[in-house]
């Protein structure tokens, strides 16, 4: 069995108490709660009841703790998966959206998001989902705009003369049109 490694030496368990009662975030508060308890002269196994871990988990915050202090036990914001398009294939893809399709070269009259994957597989070999297009998008600045819907059948010209129009001037209703109430 190994050795338990210790904690550091500027801190004591009243602190930490301190420390987790003003801390917003509460895994950070329940880890220091447990590192607490072993300044205390708890057991581990106790620390590790108080945070509801394992024995390992509890040498990992030592770990962090020892290296980092009170904001060592702060969870990261996780970093994600890397982008799949490098600064070069970006700002292709919007210069190519900028200067639009070419008919006859690419067989569309505008890009969709689908043409777009299909365009950055062919020239780049980086195959990307039609959400991650949209992303990159957005990310550059672009902003997916449609047409107003208009009915096949709608002539332009026609609509003119079923606008409703206000009378030009308002009139006071004559005296006979309408009773008031008594």
């Amino acid at each position: 069995m190994g050795r338990a490694i210790a904690l550091r030496d500027d801190f004591n368990g009243p602190e930490l108490r301190r420390f987790a009662k003003a801390s917003k975030d509460a895994g950070q508060s329940r880890r220091l709660l447990a590192l607490a308890e072993i300044y205390d002269g708890g057991k581990r196994t106790d620390a590790a009841r108080i945070g509801d871990v394992g024995l390992q988990v509890i040498r990992d915050w030592v770990l962090r703790f020892n290296a980092k202090g009170p904001d060592g036990l702060i969870d990261g914001k996780a970093s994600g998966q890397p982008s799949k398009l490098n600064d070069a294939q970006r700002q292709a893809l919007a210069q190519i959206v900028e200067d639009g399709p070419i008919p006859a070269i690419h067989g569309v009259v505008r890009w969709r998001r689908k043409d777009l994957a299909l365009w950055l597989f062919e020239e780049f070999r980086v195959s990307l989902e039609e959400s991650s297009v949209g992303r990159e998008l957005r990310a550059l600045g672009f902003r997916k705009i449609s047409a107003r819907p208009r009915h096949k059948g709608q002539n332009e010209f026609a609509v003119e003369g079923f606008k409703k129009t206000s009378p030009t001037r308002w009139r006071r209703s004559g005296a006979g049109s309408r009773p008031t109430p008594t």
